[in-house]
């Protein structure tokens, strides 16, 4: 027996296992992931948060991770690990709160596969505050294949068609697609999953679509590596909200209206980007495997 607590921001739901103040595991069970996680057979989520970890765990010294108190892995549906993700470091936050770990207006660091992030939480239903990173357009870093280059308004042939796209890194991959014409669920599944794999994707990559709304919002539907379409995903609100930067069609702050709801995403000059947004509880449960 497994004792979950499920929380969501605007719609893209995690379950965190509870197992008192740390949890130590260094080996994820891929298929135990994806039974929990099934919609139908499981308790259904967009994924596993697994943490904190112990200052002392192995899987973050690696990586050169000294101060992991609070560390965090995220877990795909389909048990592959990601490097970060804006709406599940909020709900993380949020767990760290709920646990007593951290207090009200207190400044803390998550670390996190893709780099450390600032926290804090300023109201735990309404505005969890993190500082993301930067993003960063470069070839090499996000990575997308061929000569190292900006990947900005780039074009490629999929599925009969020829889409342009932008790439970016926020400590993961995300395409993102221009669209003037409007966006759609359908446009996402449909071209998402082939994006998503494409190889010029060595670690495969988030698919974002995007319209423009106004000078200081667009709107964006969102298929998510690992997890296919969703309601909502904070890295993917801020790679849409630096491409629109970057294309000029919007100005800091930029809003990122997913279907899940609202995200605002603050972006300095270089790039840098901070979001700040609601999380809600759902439930306590225990899974019977």
């Amino acid at each position: 027996m497994l004792h979950f607590r499920k929380y969501h921001g605007l719609g893209n739901d995690y379950l965190i296992p509870t197992q008192g103040e740390y949890s130590t595991p260094e080996v994820v069970d891929e298929a135990l992931v994806r039974k929990i996680c099934a919609p139908h057979y499981g308790l259904g989520s967009d994924g596993i948060l697994y943490g904190p970890y112990s200052p002392d765990t192995a899987f973050f010294r690696r990586l050169g991770i000294l101060d992991a108190r609070y560390a965090f892995r995220i877990l795909n549906p389909d048990g592959s690990e990601a490097e970060k993700s804006g709406n599940g470091v909020r709900i993380f936050c949020r767990y760290l709160y709920d646990s007593g770990l951290v207090a009200l207006h207190q400044d803390f660091t998550l670390d996190t596969l893709g780099g450390p992030i600032l926290c804090r939480v300023d109201d735990p239903e309404t505005a969890i505050r993190a500082e993301m990173g930067r993003l960063d357009f470069d070839s090499k870093v996000i990575p997308v294949a061929g000569p190292r280059r900006e990947v900005v308004r780039e074009k490629f042939a999929i599925l009969g068609e020829e889409l342009e796209y932008c790439a970016v890194t926020i400590g993961n991959p995300h395409c993102v697609i221009p669209c003037r014409q409007g966006v759609s669920r359908e446009l996402a599944c449909h071209f998402g999953p082939a994006i998503e794999c494409e190889p010029r994707f060595p670690n495969r990559t988030n698919v974002q679509f995007i319209a423009p709304f106004d000078r200081h919002a667009i709107q964006a539907e969102i298929y998510e590596r690992g997890a296919g379409y969703t309601l909502a995903s904070g890295t993917s609100a801020c790679a849409c909200a630096a491409v629109a930067l970057k294309l000029g069609w919007c100005e800091s702050p930029v809003t990122v209206k997913m279907p899940g709801g609202d995200l605002t995403i603050q972006l300095t000059e270089d790039f840098a980007a901070t979001q700040c947004g609601p999380v809600h509880f759902v439930y306590d449960a225990n899974y019977y495997d």
